[in-house]
């Protein structure tokens, strides 16, 4: 059967999350019942990462296998026609080897929060960005980023039902970058656990509000316990922007 990789962008809002659940909507299932009205049957896609419920993606990569050789461009056009009224969009589809996962054969997962900084609510950006007031000390986040890149053990910035073997990841990068009255968080790592995003982005900015030191964050990692994490960042700030691939199907898009 052709192996098909898909470039997917979605407003997470009105999902529970990536994954397909009974009785929930969700991405997946929104792809899938596309796929079926264009080959008639059951169909089972797998994602480069499972986002949560309310997290959006403007670079999810996933892959599924069809009975017909498509022509990639037809067949993302399709998908697309099928996948109304969702607020889901196949940027682009193509051909890809059997061997190629869209899950296990990422090297790389890339996040973006982003934080509205300001007094006066959101309105053009609203739901997709954390509406925070108090204003924020940048240099003082970024100094508590510090302490988490690397190789460490996230216990206390994971989820309880967070289901990874180990809680040690490589946390490759994070970039804490303002302009005008936005904040933007850029992570960048392997793979993240349930959860993690959020429990970092969450914690930060605590130290953006100085009830936290930066040292604070060390600490909290050191500590290995969820009780130590400061407070999870709402879902709507974050994107899941890139999976990277050592033979990327999607070079041209990117």
């Amino acid at each position: 059967m052709p192996r098909f990789a898909l470039l997917v962008e979605y407003d997470g809002a009105p999902f529970a999350g990536w994954q397909r659940q009974s009785g929930l909507p969700s991405v997946q299932e929104a792809i899938e019942t596309a796929l079926a009205r264009l080959e008639p049957g059951a169909h089972t896609i797998a994602a480069a990462g499972r986002t949560d419920t309310g997290v959006h993606g403007s670079g999810q990569v996933a892959h599924a296998d069809l009975a017909r050789d498509w022509e990639p461009f037809r067949l993302a056009e399709a998908l697309n026609a099928h996948l109304r009224p969702h607020p889901v969009a196949i940027r682009a589809a193509m051909r890809v080897e059997d061997t190629f996962h869209a899950r296990f054969s990422a090297t790389e997962r890339r996040y973006l929060f982003r934080i509205l900084n300001r007094r006066a609510p959101a309105v053009l950006s609203l739901g997709r960005v954390w509406h925070v007031k108090a204003p924020l000390d940048v240099a003082a986040m970024q100094a508590g980023a510090r302490h988490l890149v690397g190789h460490h053990d996230f216990t206390t910035f994971r989820s309880t039902l967070c289901q990874a073997k180990s809680p040690v990841k490589t946390l490759d990068e994070i970039t804490i970058s303002s302009a005008d009255e936005e904040i933007r968080f850029a992570l960048r790592a392997r793979s993240f656990l349930h959860n993690q995003v959020r429990s970092i982005v969450g914690s930060l900015v605590r130290v953006g509000h100085g009830g936290w030191q930066p040292e604070d964050i060390a600490r909290a990692r050191d500590a290995r316990d969820r009780a130590a994490c400061g407070p999870v960042a709402p879902p709507q700030g974050l994107c899941l922007t890139k999976v990277v691939y050592p033979d990327d199907p999607f070079a041209e898009f990117r």
